[in-house]
């Protein structure tokens, strides 16, 4: 007589481990999750701490703020208090782009006219030299041929006076001797002259004049207080 057939077993082994497996992948996840929470800092930390996405104030770019935006408000060189760009503008008497917005000392966004803490000075007066007269006429001679034109001269003022950086130069190089590497705050304003053109640092840009009175821009200024576009 035949033995009856016996059915076959499934393998518990197989079913252990794929469990296993299944739960070692879901442990090592959360585990990852735990730790990377652990180790990032939380928004407003990361925020106080200077992280990339801090809110900066680029005084290139500070007339586009947000209109309701409040600067610190400067009128005939003294604070008033915090206002927006447009109602600084309106307390001045003057429209919005007549401000120049930055940094001011303390560090503050501000708003003041241009150059409204340092007008401009008094151009330099001319030197006149008299030749002394000698008491007897000489010989007429044949006359010596002119020195050669020196160029006009490039003058800073400061101190309360007028100092000489050198004749013959560019009106370019002229520009660069005065105001390369240097930026003026909101209100601020460094003065020379080259020939008798007025010269005026304010923020972001120099200024010329012909009557030391109206100013119009000659060259802009850039963030690293340079001159790229001068030739």
């Amino acid at each position: 007589m035949a033995e009856p057939e016996t059915p076959p077993k499934s393998p518990p082994n197989r079913l252990v481990l794929i469990v296993g497996g299944v739960l070692a992948v879901a442990a090592a996840g959360l585990l990852a999750v735990v730790l990377g929470g652990r180790g990032a800092p939380p928004a407003s930390q990361a925020l106080e701490e200077g992280a990339p996405g801090d809110l900066t104030v680029d005084v290139a770019e500070a007339p586009a703020l947000e209109p309701t935006r409040e600067l610190r408000c400067f009128v005939n060189g003294q604070f008033v208090g915090m206002a927006t760009l447009v109602d600084c503008a309106r307390r001045n008497g003057l429209a919005t782009d007549a401000l120049d917005v930055g940094l001011d000392a303390t560090g503050a966004l501000a708003a003041a006219p241009t150059a409204t803490f340092d007008p401009p000075p008094a151009a330099p007066t001319p030197t006149v030299v008299v030749a002394p007269q000698p008491e007897t006429q000489p010989q007429p001679e044949a006359p010596a041929a002119p020195p050669p034109a020196a160029g006009p001269a490039c003058l800073r003022f400061a101190g309360s006076e007028w100092r000489n950086l050198g004749d013959g130069l560019s009106q370019s190089a002229c520009v660069r001797a005065l105001f390369a590497g240097t930026c003026v705050r909101p209100g601020e304003a460094l003065y020379g002259r080259y020939g008798d053109t007025s010269l005026r640092l304010v923020p972001r840009r120099v200024e010329q004049s012909p009557d030391n009175t109206r100013f119009r821009t000659l060259v802009e200024q850039d963030r690293n207080c340079q001159f790229p576009d001068l030739g």
